[in-house]
């Protein structure tokens, strides 16, 4: 053998286990995912495949070097708390909660492991942040909605019923940042001639007894702020507000898409998208304490125009016109 080959046959030889190795050590990371719906409703499927499809594109793929353990709360705060233990024991390398009270079972468990959220309205008042800017902890994320946005619902409801008096305000107080909203609803409310009436609520039969009791006056409509009780029970509200000809708005466009008249609120997909990119980040080494919580970038507002026949609205024209979507 010439000192040339056998030369290169040893170095190869020298080369070869190293680059094996290097490959054989590229280690799995866990993105534990907490979310508040089933693992068949189809608004969290879609969800999933925006996420997933973002991590795709920033180099993660679960055929290759990621793992994503989901767990389903089912609308239910308990059953949150419980899961939220079971994801840390996992020792995740980071966490993705899409709600605030997921967001906040996740912090209970752990305030070293990084946490992600999206679907938090007021995260300095739920304690998960110092400030928007410099967050300071191990949570990060997306806002989806400023209290402000309140007065923007209250104003739909006065557009499309310039009759309606009072407004029931309706979510659950444990799974929504209840007050926050409340607040801010009942700050503009008078000048738009509403009386608004909090209806807090716990589950499905607190919704039918509340919206039952509300519809008993005149002149009367729902407003649904961003609630993970409210939304589980999406079916029963739409159905309850067309039995009681009431005109509701909500906070997400895939309530209209089920039947609701009308909604104002962040391009969801678009948050999920987002916040891919933040795991991304994490996991890559930056520190949840450094990523400024962002703002929604673009507010869709849609409506249904087969409800509000139903329910013998109008639809004014103005608000037809800035519609992203209409559903016929």
């Amino acid at each position: 053998m010439r000192r040339r080959e056998f030369i290169t046959l040893i170095g190869g030889a020298a080369v070869w286990p190293l680059a094996a190795r290097a490959q054989r050590v590229e280690r799995t990371r866990v993105i534990g995912v907490l979310e508040g719906y089933s693992d068949d409703d189809r608004e969290a499927r879609a969800r999933h495949e925006a996420f997933g499809q973002a991590l795709e594109r920033l180099g993660w793929s679960e055929t290759r070097n990621i793992r994503i353990e989901r767990r389903y709360a089912k609308g239910s705060a308990q059953e949150a708390q419980a899961l939220a233990r079971e994801l840390v024991g996992l020792e995740p390398d980071v966490m993705f909660a899409t709600a605030t009270i997921l967001a906040g079972a996740l912090q209970r468990e752990s305030r070293v492991i990084p946490i992600v959220f999206v679907g938090v309205s007021d995260p300095i008042g739920a304690g998960f942040i110092a400030n928007l800017a410099r967050p300071g902890g191990n949570m990060t994320g997306l806002l989806n909605f400023e209290a402000s946005i309140a007065g923007k619902w209250l104003g739909m409801l006065k557009e499309v019923a310039p009759r309606l008096t009072r407004t029931a305000f309706i979510a659950n107080p444990k799974t929504t940042p209840y007050d926050y909203f409340l607040r801010a609803a009942e700050a503009a409310a008078p000048a738009l001639g509403i009386e608004l009436e909090p209806s807090p609520i716990a589950g499905a039969a607190d919704i039918e007894r509340v919206i039952e009791s509300f519809a008993r006056l005149p002149d009367g409509g729902l407003m649904l702020p961003p609630d993970v009780t409210t939304t589980w029970h999406r079916d029963l509200v739409i159905a309850l507000a067309a039995r009681h000809r009431l005109p509701a708005v909500y906070s997400f466009r895939y309530h209209v898409a089920a039947g609701g008249l009308m909604s104002y609120g962040p391009v969801l997909l678009d948050l999920f998208r987002q916040a891919a990119s933040y795991i991304d980040r994490i996991l890559r080494g930056a520190s949840p304490a450094d990523l400024p919580v962002q703002t929604p970038i673009k507010y869709d507002t849609a409506v249904n125009l087969k409800t509000a026949k139903a329910l013998g609205i109008d639809m004014p024209t103005t608000l037809l016109a800035r519609a992203d979507e209409v559903i016929e």
